[in-house]
């Protein structure tokens, strides 16, 4: 570890890389009652902490060995640093990526000037073309995580970390991949404050660390997730292992789902958008409070380590984050199929606010509907509102832990209903508050069906509905009354050829 320190004190970074600030997370902290602060690595020239260990090693080349250029393999974090790196210093790089990493660390590797080669499903793929490119055309491989150099210029994370929190700190959170950051601050905060709790955070689906520190050795993991996709790392290297195993406190290991509410956490604190990976350890974090075993004295940190997303990943980070930080129950609900049904079920919810509401008509007695529901108190409220519906007759599945109906049934509730005569479609657009959607249901009295709804709380201003409607032709001025009566805008879609491909009954 003494070895570590000097290197650390010694390496050289900040010709490229920026001191990034330690920042407080005061929403949180005030929500959760503990002092939180995120180190803020999004903020380095290529919004990651990654630059600081691949500049230490390329720094330390030889001419002849600067002369040959360099390579590397990364799922592009490490690969920016390395062609920024190498561009600075004169010296030619090639890197190898996986074909499923995000365009943009693509397209910001070209911009630096590396030499971008695409090859593989994930890392392991990529870093063995890397080393055969190595091994062929007398490259220089950069290892991302597994060497000294490396460890060391990540080490310098830790250094700064002393440096801005003189005071007492309970524990610094850091995400894992291939363990080359956590191996580094570890190294220095253990040598200078042993009392310091360093703790890695994985993502469950790519936990490579806490399977190699179970078996006692660096392993493959059989499969690899890539939601996290700058941790999504099958094996640690030998070095970090050997260093994480003796220096971290506890490997803790969270969901995408929680991922997704860290990255909500940063939003709301300091206005700026992490990757997942870069808010992988702040969801370690908030995991350990919740549980009750995070340290209850001194400032908790976590690091922040990147911000290189893609924007349309944010689709499916919104959806996700408020399920994340147990804002919001999803449930199917089985109600009777009668006119009505919709707005007793509604009155039973009371003034939670309605987040989604999808119903196809089926012929018989029961209908199933997909709900979401926001809720305030987290889990207990969602058993609360379980028990609740339960005990007035209604048959509910809790499906908020439910990967296939969060990703796909959701979306595919409907198709074509048998057995329905004379149906319209509407879109209407309400204001987004409690109690339109319950005003909209009293304005449709039960001479009509209901026989199609969906709604999904998109976060803006106002809401949309799209609604189908038994209306048999007699009854069709009369229903336009109503509707027009309730006072929200809307539009007849029955000639929609969308809604006649897919959803109309033929």
């Amino acid at each position: 570890m003494t070895d570590y320190v000097r290197k650390i004190l010694t390496s050289s970074v900040y010709d490229v890389a920026e001191q990034t600030p330690l920042e407080p997370m005061e929403l949180l902290s005030a929500r959760l009652g503990h002092p939180i602060l995120v180190k803020r690595e999004d903020l380095q020239p290529v919004f990651s902490f990654k630059i600081r260990g691949a500049h230490n090693r390329i720094v330390h080349l030889s001419a002849q060995e600067r002369a040959r250029g360099v390579i590397c393999a990364s799922a592009g974090n490490h690969a920016q640093g390395v062609a920024l790196s190498a561009t600075r210093l004169g010296i030619r790089s090639i890197v190898v990526m996986p074909t499923t990493t995000p365009l943009i660390k693509v397209n910001a590797v070209r911009r630096l000037g590396g030499e971008v080669v695409l090859f593989g499903d994930g890392f392991d793929a990529a870093r063995a073309h890397a080393a055969g490119l190595a091994e062929r055309h007398g490259y220089v491989f950069v290892h991302p995580f597994d060497d000294p150099d490396v460890i060391a210029g990540q080490g310098t994370v830790g250094l700064e970390l002393m440096r801005q929190h003189p005071g007492p700190i309970g524990a610094i959170y850091v995400p894992v991949g291939g363990g080359g950051l956590a191996a580094g601050i570890a190294s220095f905060v253990k040598f200078l404050r042993p009392e310091i709790r360093v703790i890695g955070v994985e993502p469950e689906e790519a936990a490579s660390m806490k399977a190699a520190i179970a078996a006692g050795r660096p392993v493959p993991l059989d499969q690899v997730g890539l939601f996290a996709d700058g941790v999504a790392v099958r094996q640690v290297g030998d070095e970090t292992f050997r260093l994480c195993r003796e220096l971290l406190d506890d490997i803790v290991t969270v969901t995408a789902d929680e991922i997704c509410a860290a990255i909500k956490d940063i939003f709301d604190d300091h206005r700026a958008i992490t990757e997942p990976a870069g808010a992988l350890a702040l969801a370690g974090l908030r995991r350990d409070i919740e549980n009750g075993t995070a340290p209850r004295e001194g400032a908790l940190i976590a690091i922040n380590s990147g911000a290189n997303v893609n924007f349309d990943r944010l689709r499916y980070v919104a959806e996700r984050a408020e399920i994340g930080e147990r804002a919001e129950a999803l449930l199917a609900v089985t109600i009777p199929e009668r006119p009505g049904s919709y707005r007793a079920f509604i009155r039973l919810v009371g003034s939670r606010a309605i987040t989604e509401f999808n119903y196809r008509y089926a012929p018989g007695e029961s209908a199933n509907i997909f709900v979401g529901i926001k809720l305030s108190g987290g889990d207990a409220e969602k058993q609360d509102i379980i028990a609740m519906l339960s005990a007035n007759g209604l048959g509910v599945t809790d499906l908020t832990d439910n990967e296939v109906a969060k990703l796909h049934v959701r979306h595919m509730v409907g198709g074509r209903a048998a057995g329905i005569a004379d149906e319209m479609v509407f879109r209407f657009q309400f204001p987004e508050r409690p109690g339109a959607l319950l005003k909209f249901l009293e304005g449709l009295n039960d001479a009509w069906n209901i026989s199609l709804f969906h709604y999904r709380n998109h976060g803006a201003d106002y809401g949309r509905v799209l609604v189908g409607i038994e209306a048999p032709p007699e009854t069709r001025a009369d229903l336009f009354a109503h509707i027009e009566a309730i006072g929200f805008p809307y539009w007849d879609e029955t000639e929609n050829p969308a809604y006649r491909q897919f959803l109309e009954f033929r």
